[in-house]
């Protein structure tokens, strides 16, 4: 089949969209015999890559600014296909990024690539890049050129076939607002359980519902808090972030509700509070559980009749917000000792949304990994950051009671060290687990943070069957990896049938 029977074929194919786009690099890849070939969506100033064959698996987290990559510049500046010459000066961002001779840190050696446009407007590039300097030709340059209205095309279906969906979804509820395709904001993550996720929570942004965000420090409830405004009706009007555990108990109502002139000492004007800031929009209350009881009656009073009363007003006020809470404790524990209004976690709580721990998403380790070796290569002047495959395994092996905050300071802290014991900055910078600084001696059997248990004094064992499921996790995990994500070989390593490895593997979250 040539290579235009093949694109053809798939345009006319019923394909979810993850799978048609990754189909047309693999295509693309195998047709130009090249090292690796990735699509990036242009969003502002970024080229995020969306699909990707023949990169390790950290660059899908990666955000290149194209004013740091004079090739990507280059390539969206012009509407013909790019060729860069095999001596040529300009760094090409997946220098030790192609996952063909993983071991070794290798430059790119040869690379072209393309602008896409969808609907007369730059959507994006396509990049091919190999590691011999005799991969592509003039030939090949202008081969894509004539293959660049099929590659547009595709990327077209899929956006118009997510814009049809994210509508329809919309126009159950309400018609009047769009929702723009490929948008995932800073969530990044293609596990099963983001997956799920994701999808939950767009269904329920579009609802006035209260939603409770439950998780363990550092999943980052915030940017899914951001993410449940953006997608829902309110996501024009403000959204107001207050962090409840930073609110000294002497002004947290004023804070929250407002003040009038004369109401105490050093109240010399009037002030509005933060929900009539984030009136006809969202208010995120972060650290929910750490909110002092006497707010707490007030706070309950607002969900009720949607009224706020200002610190030593006469008369209530108005307001229309909804309420997004978060926290890190376990409040049915807090309402059983005292610390917590039991009618309030109820109003509270009416959606409670899981949000899962770095440990139970999988390969996303590596993709996050990606996000912030590419923002520390920047920050830091180097030519290409990269992990080690070494360094790879461990960051999959590791428990992450910080989850991804924990992630973004390793990765950090790793390539600071890396700086300063004397990495040259012009070459590629390959981070090896010693410089990781991970405490490799966790067992499967390691305590749970103690964030993550509610008390906040001290971790405590997590059960049997928690502690088995997690082996389990971990071993399928390292069976589908070694498989290539192949469930049927990978039953066979574990010594399972199919269907039961698939049976647990929905029960363990991890499809």
């Amino acid at each position: 089949m040539t290579l235009r029977d093949a694109l053809l074929a798939d345009l006319a194919t019923e394909l979810p969209h993850a799978v048609r786009l990754q189909r047309l690099v693999s295509t693309l890849r195998t047709h130009f015999r090249c090292g690796a070939v990735a699509l990036l969506r242009l969003d502002g100033d970024c080229l995020c890559p969306v699909a990707v064959d023949g990169l390790v698996r950290e660059a899908l987290g990666r955000r290149f600014l194209v004013a740091q990559h004079p090739r990507l510049a280059a390539i969206l500046a012009s509407r013909a296909p790019t060729r860069f010459d095999p001596g040529s000066p300009l760094p090409d961002p997946y220098d030790g990024l192609l996952d063909e001779h993983v071991g070794e840190p290798l430059p790119v050696h040869d690379c072209m690539g393309v602008s896409l446009y969808v609907e007369g407007n730059l959507w994006g590039a396509l990049t091919l890049d190999a590691l011999h300097a005799d991969t592509f030709d003039e030939a090949m340059r202008e081969e894509l050129q004539r293959y660049t209205l099929l590659i547009e095309a595709a990327v077209r279906v899929t956006r118009l076939e997510q814009e049809t969906r994210s509508l329809r979804m919309a126009r159950a509820v309400h018609d009047h607002q769009e929702i723009p395709a490929f948008n995932e904001g800073e969530i990044l993550g293609q596990s099963p359980a983001i997956r799920r996720l994701l999808h939950e929570l767009d269904v329920v942004a579009d609802s006035e519902l209260p939603v409770l965000l439950l998780g363990e420090t550092g999943v980052g409830k915030e940017l899914f808090a951001r993410r449940l405004h953006r997608q829902s009706r309110r996501a024009k009007g403000p959204l107001v972030h207050v962090n409840c555990a930073a609110l000294p108990e002497s002004l947290a109502e004023s804070e929250l509700f407002g003040h009038v002139k004369g109401a105490f000492s050093g109240a010399t004007t009037d002030r509005p509070g933060r929900f009539e800031a984030a009136n006809g929009g969202t208010l995120f209350l972060d650290e929910v559980g750490e909110l002092p009881l006497t707010v707490q009656a007030k706070l309950l009073r607002v969900l009720q009749n949607g009224e706020i009363q200002r610190l030593g007003a006469d008369s209530p006020r108005r307001v229309d917000v909804r309420i997004i809470a978060a926290t890190n404790r376990q409040l049915k524990d807090s309402v059983r000792d005292g610390h917590f209004r039991a009618d309030l976690y109820h109003r509270l709580s009416v959606y409670p949304v899981h949000i899962p721990p770095l440990r139970e998403r999988g390969s996303d380790v590596l993709v996050l990994a990606g996000h912030f070796l590419e923002l520390n290569r920047a920050r830091l002047g180097l030519r290409s950051l990269r992990l080690s495959p070494a360094a790879e395994q461990a960051l999959c092996a590791y428990h992450w009671p910080g989850n991804v905050r924990e992630l973004e300071h390793v990765i950090s802290r790793a390539a600071l060290k890396a700086v300063s014991r004397g990495a040259s900055r012009t070459e590629i910078v390959s981070l090896e687990p010693e410089l990781l600084d991970l405490d490799m001696q966790q067992e499967a059997f390691a305590p749970v943070a103690a964030s993550s248990m509610g008390n906040g004094e001290g971790g405590t064992l997590r059960t049997l069957r928690e502690a088995v499921e997690a082996v389990q996790r971990q071993s399928i995990r390292e069976a589908l990896d070694r498989c290539d994500q192949n469930w049927a070989r990978a039953a066979r390593m574990l010594g399972m049938d199919a269907s039961n490895l698939h049976k647990l593997a929905r029960r363990l979250g991890l499809k």
